[in-house]
């Protein structure tokens, strides 16, 4: 007879960070978004020459949003899609050679100097095509085919890393490649597909406990669609033509109607607790982004800091926000924020206004690292003692 998925968990001797998806990605890719951080701020200051094949920018915007976000991208959908199917979640030996792949990854690029050309790329990217052939099989056997659309973006995701790879080895000035705008704009449609499913979904059951009676627009209706299909024409334009003035109209259009979107969704009412809060500050940063970008597009100035709105604030503090809940509700803890979790939070938004600062006061770039330190390594060390340790029913 088949295990249940706790029956699962349980019957697992091994470490307690493989019990779980979420447990081995969420704590170290926290690990590595400060370890790279602290190499990037040491190779900016001429401290230090990272042996990889990229140049540093590049290296550095490469292992944010290809290597932590592929991390937490990998521990949410083991988590979820599970969920989503009714099978058996990955466990075990198995999740730890998935984990393995990931951490193979980060070395070889980081070391790909050392290396054959092409042979960083083809580890890295063994990774996500390893983890979407995974998630294909929950979906074809669970036959949740609704779901589709979300191995669809990680499809989408994995092509813009590949194009990424091959735009730094022609040599490229990869940092500011098709393939960079490619993976960006697929987090940011991630985070307006999952992000629309979750935050009113979240919003609603605390407002139902506190006993208010108002209540977030239900997701995914015939509004949220349009504005989806809305941003998708957007980003496609970003991605192809960056500078065209057609983009920045578009751009300028898709933030105004996230803009209204978040509106329906309750957020201001949730001041009282920051796990729900945030998900509706972090989800801001996605029509933030687009307006700063477009108006970056008609002004010819401050594309750099625009972007970083998306790069490290949207996903940023989205990921925070959905790494935290998820490790308090996952290890059997009350879904509340305690003061270490505000400051991690607090730390973060810090962080991404320092860095958007930086451009016209470059010393805070120093700030920025340093608070953006705080923020991961904070998590790592107040929620690994969690990802470290199954919960009592398990």
């Amino acid at each position: 007879m088949a295990l249940s998925s706790a029956e699962q968990m349980r019957a697992w001797r091994g470490p307690a960070l493989f019990s779980f998806g979420f447990r081995p990605f969420f704590l170290f890719g926290a690990i590595w978004a400060a370890f790279a951080m602290v190499l990037w701020i040491t190779a900016l200051s001429g401290a230090l020459d990272l042996p990889t094949r990229f140049d540093p920018v590049s290296w550095h915007a490469h292992e944010f949003l290809f290597g932590y976000l592929g991390a937490v991208l990998a521990g949410f959908l083991l988590t979820a899609v599970p969920n989503w199917t009714g099978r058996l979640p990955l466990v075990g030996w198995p999740l730890a050679a998935l984990f393995a792949l990931w951490c193979a990854g980060r070395v070889a690029v980081l070391f790909s100097a050392l290396l054959p050309m092409g042979v960083a790329a083809v580890i890295d990217l063994g990774f996500p095509l390893v983890l979407g052939a995974v998630i294909l099989r929950e979906i074809v056997a669970g036959k949740n085919w609704r779901n589709l659309m979300v191995l669809g973006l990680l499809t989408v995701f994995t092509l813009a890393n590949a194009l990424f790879h091959l735009e730094a080895a022609r040599g490229d000035y990869a940092a500011q490649g098709i393939g960079l705008r490619l993976g960006l704009a697929t987090a940011i449609m991630m985070i307006g597909v999952i992000g629309g499913r979750i935050i009113p979904s979240f919003t609603r059951n605390w407002l139902v406990k506190e006993g208010q009676n108002a209540r977030p627009a239900p997701p995914m209706q015939r509004f949220d669609k349009a504005v989806l299909l809305a941003s998708l024409a957007g980003l496609l334009l970003w991605v192809a033509v960056p500078s065209d003035p057609v983009t920045a109209v578009a751009l300028l259009a898709m933030g105004a109607l996230h803009v209204m979107r978040l509106a329906r969704w309750q957020g201001h009412r949730t001041g009282a607790e920051p796990l729900v809060w945030v998900l509706h500050v972090a989800y801001a940063f996605v029509p933030l982004g687009a307006i700063s970008l477009g108006l970056a597009g008609l002004t010819g100035t401050g594309a750099a800091a625009a972007q970083h709105l998306w790069m490290a604030g949207a996903i940023g503090s989205m990921t925070l926000a959905v790494m935290t809940r998820a490790t308090l509700g996952h290890s059997g803890q009350p879904l509340l924020a305690d003061r270490w979790t505000v400051l991690i939070y607090l730390s973060f938004f810090g962080s991404v206004a320092a860095r958007v600062g930086a451009d016209a006061l470059p010393v805070l770039i120093h700030v920025s690292g340093l608070l953006w330190l705080i923020a991961f390594g904070g998590f790592a060390m107040v929620y690994g003692r969690l990802l470290l340790r199954k919960r009592a029913k398990e």
